[in-house]
């Protein structure tokens, strides 16, 4: 039975309407960490995503942001000591940007602060993949 245009539009309204309430929880989730250890919740994002040293277009595409803004969080970073700049291996043009002891240890206690209370710890494990394969279904379209 195919569904109206009608229905399809009122289950999408919904799930968008998920989805947002779900980025606001896990936003509001890390701006509350953050606050925790005195950082921004783009400085905590920024520190979630430096599994190891990138450059500064790595680490924007991984906070979804444009790399100016990334440039302007890595500056504070930089200021507190916890990143610091250096040569990129094989690109003189650009540089990597590393966690320094004190910044790798702030991401651990970030890290684990996040992972208290989260929004996705209600689901277990096997119902957070299924999500992550679904949404990543939906986002890049295969």
């Amino acid at each position: 039975m195919p569904t109206s245009p009608e229905s399809q539009a009122i289950a999408e309204r919904q799930l968008c309407g998920l989805v947002n309430g779900l980025a606001q929880r896990i936003a509001e989730h890390v701006r509350e960490r953050a606050a925790t250890l005195g950082l921004t919740s783009a400085q905590a994002t920024a520190l979630r995503e430096m599994s190891g040293p990138m450059t500064m277009r790595e680490l924007a595409e991984r906070m979804c942001c444009e790399p100016s803004n990334a440039t302007f969080v890595v500056d504070r970073l930089e200021k507190q000591r916890l990143v610091e700049r250096r040569p990129h291996p094989t690109d003189r043009r650009a540089k990597h940007l590393v966690l320094t002891a004190e910044g790798a240890a702030l991401r651990e206690r970030l890290l684990g602060l996040l992972a208290l209370d989260s929004p996705l710890s209600t689901l277990t494990a096997e119902d957070q993949r299924v999500l992550h394969g679904l949404l990543e279904q939906v986002v890049t379209g295969s």
